[in-house]
């Protein structure tokens, strides 16, 4: 009699995770800095525009982040 075959579970991407970052072509996991929401009249020019654009996910935090995102979404 041949065995059934076991089909493996597929894990959940963390939902929040993946609006939140980007995986890059390279493997890259990107991300946006904070404190860019709203209150901007209190920061000057310069520190704004510190906080634009895209940046690498820090090295200590990507083991939980590739968790998050088991699939590179």
């Amino acid at each position: 009699m041949a065995k059934a075959k076991v089909k493996k579970t597929k894990l959940k991407t963390n939902r929040s995770a993946a609006k939140r970052l980007k995986v890059t072509g390279t493997g890259k996991i990107t991300r946006r800095k904070g404190w860019k929401g709203h209150l901007l009249n209190g920061k000057n020019a310069s520190r704004r525009r510190r906080l634009t654009g895209s940046f690498e996910v820090n090295k200590d935090n990507l083991k939980n982040i590739k968790r998050m995102l088991p699939y590179g979404n």
